[in-house]
């Protein structure tokens, strides 16, 4: 499915499916739910033992993301990362742990209304949204409590 709509978005763009291309949306096919930044994704056909510049890595993750098979985020860490975009797919969130860095994805079902809202507030035609929450892990928070625990008793 995902190569046919590739194809389809190429032709349209007057551009031919390539190996490189189909390699690269193939890996974060792979990749399921993971965030992956251009380097990783360049790593991981390096891995693969498949020659390609990290030039072309970059390019055909950004047509990628304008065709709108990729979503561009930047989490705490600045580093802009990708992931992939799932047809009719339910949007998703990210929680994200300003201690470790820990990423989960969650649905949150009343989005769609605030999206109507500002549509109606603004007349724009809502795209895409990002909704990213910040705060710790529940690992995070029981180190802290041992970290305490531990102080005070030295105490």
């Amino acid at each position: 499915m995902r190569n046919d709509q590739l194809k389809a978005e190429l032709k349209k763009r007057n551009q031919r499916m390539t190996a490189q291309r189909e390699l690269i949306l193939r890996l974060f096919l792979e990749a399921g739910t993971e965030h992956l930044s251009a380097d990783e994704i360049y790593h991981k056909v390096q891995g693969k033992n498949f020659r390609i510049s990290k030039a072309t890595v970059y390019r055909t993750i950004e047509l990628l993301a304008d065709i709108r098979l990729l979503r561009k985020i930047v989490f705490e860490d600045g580093v802009v990362r990708y992931e992939l975009v799932e047809k009719g797919e339910h949007h998703h969130h990210h929680v994200i742990c300003s201690n470790c860095g820990a990423v989960v994805e969650f649905h949150l079902d009343n989005l769609e209304e605030l999206e109507e809202l500002v549509k109606s507030r603004t007349g724009y035609t809502i795209e895409d949204h990002q909704l990213k929450f910040y705060g710790l892990c529940p690992k995070c928070q029981n180190a802290m409590k041992d970290k305490k625990s531990t102080s005070n008793e030295i105490k």
